[in-house]
């Protein structure tokens, strides 16, 4: 699958798979941030892309993003659909601090992967649900 892509900064590494440790591709933040505890923000990642018809990116934070940096994205789950590819539609990370942190550029805080978008779906309304009942959510107990 060839992805057209922009780099809105000379400074920031451009993507590459981690040799043989995933299919997910690190994104570097391009700008220098320096965040208060409470704080939320846009991080500048830098790139924009022309995903292929058909498909999406997933951006999440990396495992160690919190524990390195102690910010969280702020919705948890970043979809960025084939329509997003404007000279201007700049990925961005939305981020909260929990406590005072400082982002330098090409740190790695952010993963994604390009996923097959979803089949469409017809919901057919039922009276009855036919499966086991296993008894509501959160009811499998803690141990």
């Amino acid at each position: 699958m060839n992805i057209q892509i922009k780099y809105h900064s000379k400074e920031i590494e451009k993507l590459r798979y981690i040799d043989g440790k995933s299919d997910w591709i690190d994104i570097r933040c391009a700008e220098e941030v320096r965040m208060k505890a409470g704080e939320y923000r846009l991080i500048d990642l830098g790139i924009s892309m022309k995903i292929p018809e058909g498909y999406e990116a997933h951006l999440v934070p990396r495992s160690s993003t919190f524990k390195n940096f102690g910010i969280l994205q702020a919705n948890s789950y970043g979809v960025i659909d084939s329509s997003y590819c404007g000279e201007n539609d700049v990925w961005r990370m939305p981020v909260y601090a929990v406590r005072d942190t400082e982002i330098h550029v090409n740190d790695r805080i952010a993963q994604f992967r390009i996923m097959e978008n979803q089949p469409p779906i017809v919901f057919e309304e039922v009276d009855h649900m036919e499966g086991a009942d296993r008894g509501g959510f959160g009811s499998t107990g803690t141990k």
